[in-house]
């Protein structure tokens, strides 16, 4: 890597523009892993200051950044990645980061909320590598892939049975964290699941 100078928090600047176009799409930041992740595999990779960790772009949404080229500024404190973008670059559902000031147009306003499900990912993950006292998580992962199953098992079936909008989304909620326990459990990603949907989609094309 070259010798780029990041801030006191291990993090440089990232302006991101679009390759055709020149239009400036987001500013994010990266840390010396997102940025070797970022080259290795040609996809914008991210890291989150509030998180404190490394995400790609549109794991979730799909939305992806392919690497034309990178370019570092004069003081070598920044970094302009132009990239081909797929779908919209804002999480708000616009195409760009950077609207007018004074103006109100959030695109469609798209709800990035499954995004939750990486931090949930993120949590059950580690807590399969280190272990918590007094943690459900753990419980479920000590009890084994067959109680784990059955746990799945259990929580579809009282989604389904489930009456009235609050307590559907209950026990959906409920079905989805065990469904989490287990993909881990197997060593599967959500990302693994959304790359077989988007084959699906593709294919149905």
């Amino acid at each position: 890597m070259l010798d780029y100078n990041f801030n006191f928090d291990g993090v440089i600047p990232v302006i991101v523009q679009d390759y055709s176009t020149g239009e400036v799409l987001t500013l994010g930041y990266m840390n010396r892993e997102a940025y070797q992740k970022s080259i290795e595999t040609g996809l914008m990779h991210y890291y989150s200051r509030s998180k404190g960790r490394i995400r790609m772009k549109g794991e979730v949404s799909g939305n992806i950044q392919k690497i034309h080229d990178v370019m570092v500024d004069c003081d070598s404190d920044s970094l302009l990645f132009r990239v081909d973008q797929k779908g919209n670059a804002c999480h708000l559902g616009t195409r760009s980061c950077f609207r007018k000031i004074g103006t109100i147009e959030q695109g469609k306003n798209i709800d990035y909320s499954m995004e939750v499900l990486l931090d949930l990912e993120e949590l059950v993950n580690q807590t399969k590598t280190h272990p918590r006292s007094n943690s459900y998580t753990t419980e479920l992962f000590n009890s084994g892939g067959e109680n784990i199953r059955k746990k799945v098992g259990e929580e579809a079936v009282e989604t389904v049975l489930a009456q009235g909008k609050e307590r559907i989304i209950y026990e959906t909620a409920d079905l989805m964290y065990h469904l989490a326990v287990y993909l881990a459990y197997e060593g599967i990603k959500f990302s693994d699941i959304m790359k077989e949907l988007s084959r699906r989609n593709k294919k149905s094309l």
